[in-house]
């Protein structure tokens, strides 16, 4: 029974802690899924299996190779579908990369455990101005109406009234179904036109349904 703690451990434990505290405090910061206690556990706790891996008796990979299936569950459960989008995939790379962290650390290499720890942050800070950049520019997304009456004066009125408020409409695919007339069009515009445009779609009593 061993009862002996190797400082060079203790100092990585501590350099985790620190590692993912700093990612944690922008994540809780913004009020994200897995906060500031959660990725400093999962770097530690990603440290804590490195270093058993490290110091097992017959020591190899294994126990390092399943931290990444593990912190992949762990992943999974913060991302959600809804209507729109698909959210939380930057929470569970976030987690993801604390991991990696987590286990550079336990392997001893502090100083590239701290750099990257400050690249990572330094990404999230910067992608909100980012997307903000992106949103500017042009957009592609593929919508399909379903109207309530086979009429194809319709059509040309949608097609004008989305034209008019800044977007490109080219029509792909037009079907029929029980008097019912669907229509996919492959739309381009700016991101505010195309949020914009869902409100326009709503208020048309001639469509049933659209996404």
């Amino acid at each position: 029974m061993d009862f002996t703690v190797e400082v060079e451990d203790m100092i990585a434990m501590l350099v985790s802690i620190i590692c993912g505290g700093i990612i944690g405090f922008e994540r809780e910061y913004k009020s994200k899924s897995a906060g500031f206690r959660t990725i400093i556990l999962i770097s530690l706790g990603s440290t804590i299996f490195t270093i058993v891996s490290k110091h097992g008796a017959g020591a190899d990979d294994r126990i390092s190779a399943n931290i990444i299936t593990g912190i992949g569950f762990i992943g999974a459960g913060v991302i959600f579908k809804d209507k729109i989008s698909v959210r939380g995939l930057t929470t569970a790379a976030v987690i993801w990369t604390s991991a990696a962290i987590g286990m550079t650390t336990g392997i001893g290499y502090h100083a590239l455990a701290l750099t990257l720890t400050g690249i990572t942050l330094v990404i999230l800070l910067m992608v909100t101005s980012i997307e903000k950049m992106i949103a500017k520019l042009q957009k592609q997304k593929l919508l399909t109406v379903l109207f309530r009456h086979p009429d194809f004066s319709q059509l040309q009125r949608l097609e004008d009234t989305l034209s008019s408020n800044g977007l490109l409409m080219d029509r792909m695919e037009v079907g029929k179904d029980n008097d019912r007339l669907t229509v996919v069009y492959k739309v381009s515009g700016k991101k505010e036109y195309l949020v914009a445009m869902n409100e326009t779609l709503a208020s048309m009593p001639e469509i049933v349904s659209f996404s």
